[in-house]
C-alpha cells in the first residue's frame, strides 16, 4: 500500500461506494462478528452503576472492568501476529471468539467485583486475538480495495459501539448479569458463522515474531500516530467509562444516550470523515477533530446535566472521525506489513484505554467531578499537538515509501 501523502484522500470515492457493499460471505461473517466484539466494549456502560450497586463496589473499583480488559488487550497485541502467522487467520479468529464466549459467560456468574475484573481480563485476551486479526482478514479478503475494507471495519466498530449500550440497557434493566450472557450467546453465533463461511488462508511465508510490532514502532511516522492515538484514547475512554457515573441515569436512559452517541460515531466515521479528508486532508481533519473533542469535554465537565448529555452524544461525532483517520494513518504511514503495524499501534494506544477508566474516578476523589474532564481535554489537545509537531513524519516519510507487494496473512496485497 502506498504511503499517505499530505492532502491526498486515502479513499477512492468511486470504488469505495460500490465495493463496501459487494463483499464475499467470509467478509460479512467476519464483519458481523466484529460488530458483536465491539458491542462488548460499550456493553457495560449503562449498567456500571447497577454493577456497583449489585456487587457493593465503588466507581473506581467498577471502572477496573475497563482497565483489566484493555490492559490485557494492549499486551496481547504483541502476541496476535505471532499466533496468527503460525496457526492462520481463521484459527486465530475462532480461538479469540471462543475465549470471549467463555469469559463473557463467566462474567455473568461473578459473585464479586474482583471476579468480574478477572473474567473481563480473559475477555480482553480473546477480543485482542479476534479484533486485530479481523482487520487483517477483512482488508485481505474484501472486494473494492483496502479503502472499502477499512470503511467496512469502521462501520462494524461504529455499529457495535452503538448497539452495545443499547443491548446493555435492554438486558441490564432486568439484571446486570444478563448483558454478559447475551454477549456470550451472540459471540457463539459469530463463532459458527466464521467456522462456516471463512476458509483457512495460507500462512505467510515469514512468521511474525513477538518483537516485530515493537520494531515497527521505530518508524517515525507510525510512532507519531501511536503517540497521538495514546492521548486521544485517554480522552475517548474517559467519556466511555466515567461519564455514566456523572450522568447517573437509569440503564434505559443511559443506554439511549450512548446509542445516540454510537450512531453519530458510525455516521461520522463512515460517511463524514472520508469526505472531509478529500477536501482538507487527513492531518487537518485529525487535528481539528481532536481540538473540538477537547472543547466538548470541557462542556461535558462544566455544563448542566442536560448539557452534559448533549455533549456526550456530540462527542461521538469527533470520536468517529478520529477513529477512521487514525486507522488509515496507522496502516499506511509505514512500510511495515499491515498486521504488524496495527499490532504496534494498538499496543501503545490501548494502554491509555486501560489508564483512563481507572484514573478518572481517582482524580474525582482527589479533586472534584470537573477535573477528570479537564485532564481528558488536555490529553486530546496533546494528541493534536503531536499531529502538528510531527506533521513532517506523518507526510514526508510516507511519501518516500515505494509501492509494496506484500504477503499478509497469506493474501497478496498490491500497491494502491
Amino acid at each position: 500500500m502506498q504511503g499517505l501523502r499530505q492532502g491526498e484522500d486515502p479513499f477512492d470515492e468511486g470504488s469505495t461506494a460500490t465495493g463496501i457493499l459487494r463483499q464475499p460471505k467470509a467478509v460479512w461473517a467476519t464483519a458481523g462478528a466484529s460488530v458483536v466484539a465491539f458491542m462488548g466494549i460499550g456493553l457495560v456502560d449503562p449498567i456500571l452503576p447497577s454493577i456497583a450497586l449489585g456487587l457493593d463496589a465503588t466507581p473506581s473499583q467498577v471502572s477496573l472492568l475497563f482497565t483489566s480488559y484493555f490492559l490485557i488487550t494492549a499486551v496481547a497485541m504483541l502476541v496476535t501476529g505471532f499466533v496468527s502467522s503460525r496457526i492462520g487467520g481463521r484459527r486465530t479468529l475462532l480461538a479469540g471468539l471462543a475465549l470471549v464466549v467463555v469469559f463473557a459467560a463467566l462474567s455473568g456468574t461473578s459473585s464479586s467485583v474482583a471476579e468480574l475484573v478477572d473474567f473481563r481480563a480473559g475477555w480482553g485476551l480473546g477480543n485482542a486475538l479476534f479484533v486485530s486479526t479481523a482487520l487483517a482478514v477483512i482488508v485481505g479478503a474484501a472486494a473494492g480495495g483496502s479503502s472499502a475494507a477499512i470503511l467496512l471495519y469502521e462501520s462494524a466498530l461504529g455499529l457495535g459501539m452503538a448497539c452495545g449500550p443499547l443491548l446493555g440497557a435492554l438486558l441490564g434493566n432486568a439484571s446486570w448479569r444478563y448483558p454478559f450472557f447475551g454477549t456470550a450467546a451472540l459471540m457463539a453465533i459469530g463463532f459458527l458463522c466464521i467456522a462456516a463461511f471463512l476458509k483457512e488462508q495460507p500462512k505467510p511465508a515469514r512468521k511474525t515474531s513477538l518483537l516485530d510490532p515493537l520494531k515497527a514502532l521505530g518508524h517515525g511516522g507510525l510512532a507519531s500516530v501511536a503517540a497521538s492515538a495514546f492521548f486521544y484514547n485517554y480522552a475517548f475512554f474517559t467519556i466511555l467509562a466515567f461519564t455514566p457515573f456523572v450522568l447517573d441515569m437509569t440503564p434505559y436512559k443511559s443506554g439511549a444516550v450512548f446509542f445516540a452517541w454510537g450512531l453519530l460515531l458510525a455516521v461520522f466515521s463512515v460517511l463524514v470523515a472520508p469526505r472531509l479528508q478529500r477536501r482538507f486532508g487527513s492531518l487537518k481533519v485529525l487535528g481539528a477533530s481532536l481540538v473540538l473533542l477537547a472543547v466538548d469535554l470541557l462542556v461535558l465537565g462544566y455544563g448542566s446535566h442536560g448539557t452534559a448529555i448533549g455533549a456526550t452524544i456530540v462527542s461521538g461525532a469527533f470520536i468517529g472521525m478520529n477513529n477512521t483517520v487514525f486507522t488509515e494513518l496507522a496502516l499506511g504511514v509505514s512500510d511495515a506489513p499491515r498486521p504488524v503495524a496495527s499490532a504496534g499501534y494498538n499496543f501503545v494506544r490501548w494502554f491509555a484505554a486501560a489508564a483512563a477508566p481507572f484514573l478518572a474516578p481517582k482524580i474525582e476523589e482527589w479533586s472534584d467531578v470537573h477535573i477528570p474532564f479537564v485532564v481528558a481535554a488536555l490529553a486530546a489537545l496533546a494528541g493534536a499537538a503531536v499531529v502538528g509537531v510531527r506533521r513532517t513524519a506523518l507526510t514526508h516519510e510516507a511519501e518516500e515509501l515505494e509501492p509494496v507487494h506484500a504477503l499478509e496473512d497469506g493474501v497478496t496485497v498490491f500497491a494502491d
